[in-house]
């Protein structure tokens, strides 16, 4: 008997690889006879590198760079050998994220994603043939100026004089000139769909959480932005879902770097063969630490359950906390939310591993009526 545990982190409390091991554990008390196939798994946004490093058998490194501010930090991220070669794994909130500036008033015109820049120069100095970069949680506004810089691009003004990349002087850009050399392959791990620009563009959707109040500030330098890029560099991705991910970076990353950018979850479902795992598992068990009807638009503990109902396999799910449970179980054979509910929510996220395991041991009769029950699930 063979369960697979492929799930994503409890945000704030449980990680996604200790989520997996808190399962295994208490599967290893209940069910003794049934072998644990750990499979942390992310969509793109916070937690991304750590389910796939783990899930790849990778290695961790670390980049000295800086902050959104200009902050000096250490950057940590992946890196593993795969049939291609040699490949990084990281996130840009690891140097660029919302969270690393927290303690500072939110200054959007000057946030930037240099560091994040430095982070991929530092992967492409050790060798490596791809990047995938998940840029979920950014602090920045600024259509990846900053990291273009840091790998060489040139920003000048009318007079041919550089220009410091930082969105704020967008409107003086007169001439965008790209280094020498190419590129590895990078895939952009995002779960927006946004444009760069307009209603449903980055400045509108998510600026206000990043500090913006102007938003015909950013939007018109955006805008010119996107406009020389065009002429300069004969690529126009305004308009490309995922553009305005990270403020505007996958615009950046497709526009100077050659990205493509990709469903978050399905990159990293292909990265750690997920199809093929679930395919000879007997049971699935995914999870998060909420399940709602959010879940259903494409995060994922849906894309699990997705791949487990097309195989025919039983999908359980586990999480902190369950709303429109109607209409999750009729893509779940089972639901289970770990918080008591006279818990206070801080305690409970303080004892997640705790309370996971103490959930998955409470409900082993039920994980044990799935494995027994016919299999005939496949829609």
């Amino acid at each position: 008997m063979r369960i697979l545990i492929a799930i994503d982190k409890f945000k704030g409390s449980i990680p996604a690889s200790v989520a997996a091991q808190a399962i295994a554990s208490a599967m290893n008390q209940t069910l003794p006879e049934a072998a644990c196939d750990l499979c942390p798994i992310a969509d793109g946004g916070e937690g991304t590198a750590e389910a796939v490093v783990a899930a790849l058998n990778g290695e961790w490194c670390e980049a000295a760079t800086f902050d959104a501010q200009n902050r000096p930090v250490t950057a940590s991220y992946g890196l593993a050998r795969e049939t291609g070669g040699l490949e990084a794994i990281m996130e840009m909130s690891t140097a660029s994220g919302l969270a690393m500036v927290s303690d500072l008033p939110l200054n959007p015109a000057t946030a930037s994603t240099h560091g994040t820049g430095l982070m991929l120069q530092d992967a492409m100095a050790r060798g490596v043939q791809r990047i995938v970069i998940g840029i979920g949680g950014s602090a920045t506004n600024d259509g990846g100026i900053g990291m273009a810089a840091a790998l060489g691009f040139r920003f000048l003004d009318a007079s041919g004089a550089p220009l410091e990349a930082i969105i704020a002087n967008m409107n003086l850009l007169a001439r965008i000139e790209p280094p020498e050399g190419e590129f590895p392959e990078i895939l952009v791990a995002c779960d927006v769909n946004n444009p760069l620009l307009g209603l449903h563009g980055c400045t509108q959707v998510y600026g206000k959480q990043k500090g913006v109040a102007d938003f015909e500030f950013f939007e018109s330098r955006l805008l010119h932005l996107a406009d020389i890029a065009k002429r300069d560099l004969g690529v126009d991705h305004r308009d490309v879902p995922g553009a305005g991910a990270a403020g505007g970076l996958g615009f950046g990353l497709m526009a100077f770097c050659g990205a493509k950018l990709t469903s978050g979850f399905d990159l990293i479902a292909d990265l750690v063969h997920l199809r093929e795992r679930i395919a000879a598992a007997d049971l699935v068990i995914t999870g998060e630490g909420r399940l709602d009807a959010q879940t259903l638009h494409g995060k994922g503990p849906m894309g699990v359950a997705d791949l487990a109902r097309e195989l025919g396999k039983p999908i359980a799910a586990f999480a902190g906390a369950i709303e429109a449970e109607d209409q999750l179980r009729t893509r779940f054979d089972f639901l289970c939310a770990i918080k008591p509910k006279e818990m206070p929510l801080a305690e409970a996220m303080r004892r997640g591993p705790e309370l996971l395991m103490e959930a998955v041991i409470a409900q082993s009769p039920a994980i044990r009526d799935l494995l027994t029950r016919p299999t005939d699930r496949a829609q």
